[in-house]
């Protein structure tokens, strides 16, 4: 993790901890770095969710690219793996999404993408990060002829839909969904891309006014969708996180389908019709045991790799996989997508139920979940420094450790995009991880609080 940017970004409260002075820094530094001799005017596409803060800092990420010569192009309200997808299709030299994903309203962050759609890497993100912390360069000031311009894609959520729907093999015609879009960017997309793949939709937090985005709503407070659905005697329902780059889902009778069982259903899905390359997954240190024992006996290999859908894309970039993702929703086709997309992986999903005409619940029943319990810790800002060298936390995980054995796992470790510490404990007996796990938690705020 770097100074400014998470494994998400760049990420605080708005107008405190990032503010349009930053905003417009971190503008004017990302476009100095990728202006050389043959992009003299790169054009930057920048898109957003719905949090009231978002207005503010577009303004301050105009002002910064076009103060250095950046050309700025305006998408409005869309989901980050639009932003991803659209700057392949316009030919842009990079994309910024302003979200901060699933956190509270008051958050708000900076994503940014290269001219290929994928996230920056950690070298182009320290190169930022030197010219807006360190001055070790100052801010390249053009002439007037030179100074960037601004222009606006009235299609771009249309052009994204398109996109998606044309991923999808098999249509949803006859099926039932209930949606949650989270009040966030999937308000704009949602509704009418299932409807053009057929589907019939109940729409749920699908009225942003600024302030509800993630509030009791979305990937994150599932439990309204799931009552719905099973109320409603529905066929599924799935819900988005705030910039509709993650995805859960509820089977017909109200049970969540989380993130491991969306890409064992798909991923088994491909390998039966021989399209999973090298019949192999990727996940995450955060993906459920069970998810192993699914690859071992469905004769799948399972790669892990660290936590954030950025480690999980690299792996697979680098060995040619094309499923990956992580238990929270973050899903990655990389035959589709250069990034995780919340809508694509519904569309997906259902499209999987509608065509096999088995009951989602039926498909998850191919793996079964190790209890596991995640208890996450509120820490300082210092304490999110020294949670890396702390002795006393050291010796409680190797502790806790021992006492699993081969039984489970523990894994603790600083979010890349909230002030927390996510103490994590798997295992076979419930009551046992909850106690150790409560343990470890006291401990991290008792040291990092």
């Amino acid at each position: 993790m770097g100074r400014l940017f998470g494994t998400d970004g760049a990420r605080g409260i708005a107008n405190k901890e990032l503010t349009c002075e930053l905003a417009m820094n971190i503008g004017r530094a990302t476009a100095m770095v990728l202006i050389n001799d043959d992009v003299k005017h790169p054009t930057f596409l920048i898109g957003k969710d719905t949090r009231r803060s978002g207005d503010m800092l577009e303004g301050a990420l105009i002002a910064g690219l076009c103060s250095v010569g950046a050309n700025v192009m305006l998408l409005g309200v869309v989901p980050t793996p639009a932003v991803a997808y659209l700057v392949g299709k316009y030919k842009a030299d990079a994309g910024i999404m302003i979200s901060a994903s699933h956190n509270p309203f008051e958050f708000n962050g900076i994503k940014i993408f290269n001219e290929d759609g994928y996230k920056l890497h950690d070298g182009l993100e320290e190169q930022i990060e030197a010219i807006v912390l360190d001055h070790a360069e100052p801010y390249f000031v053009p002439k007037d002829n030179e100074i960037g311009t601004v222009s606006y894609a009235q299609s771009a959520a249309d052009d994204y839909i398109d996109h998606v729907v044309s991923t999808v093999d098999y249509n949803l015609t006859g099926m039932e969904l209930a949606l949650d879009c989270s009040n966030g960017s999937s308000s704009r997309t949602a509704e009418k891309l299932f409807t053009k793949l057929g589907a019939k939709c109940h729409m749920l937090s699908d009225k942003p006014d600024g302030d509800n985005i993630n509030r009791d709503c979305g990937s994150t407070h599932i439990e309204n969708l799931m009552q719905y659905v099973k109320d409603n005697k529905l066929d599924l329902g799935l819900a988005f996180d705030g910039d509709a780059d993650r995805c859960l889902a509820v089977d017909e009778n109200g049970e969540l389908v989380d993130g491991d069982y969306l890409i064992a259903i798909c991923a088994a899905d491909l390998k039966k019709r021989g399209l999973l390359k090298k019949d192999t997954v990727v996940g995450t240190v955060m993906t459920n045991m069970g998810f192993n024992k699914f690859c071992d006996a469905n004769g799948m290999k399972f790669v892990s790799t660290k936590v954030g859908d950025r480690y999980v894309l690299e792996e697979m970039l680098r060995e040619g996989y094309n499923i990956g993702g992580e238990q929270s929703g973050h899903v990655i086709f990389l035959d589709y997508s250069t990034t995780g997309d919340g809508e694509l992986t519904g569309a997906h999903l259902a499209s999987i139920v509608n065509r096999t005409k088995e009951k989602l619940s039926s498909l998850a029943s191919l793996m079964q979940r190790y209890p596991q319990v995640l208890i996450n810790v509120k820490i300082s800002n210092e304490g999110k420094i020294a949670f890396y060298t702390d002795k006393e936390i050291k010796a409680e995980i190797k502790r806790v450790t021992e006492i699993l054995g081969e039984r489970g796992r523990i894994l603790v470790r600083a979010s890349g995009t909230e002030p927390l510490v996510r103490v994590m404990l798997e295992g076979e007996n419930e009551e046992e991880i909850a106690s150790l796990a409560q343990e470890v938690a006291d401990l991290v705020k008792k040291r990092l609080g």
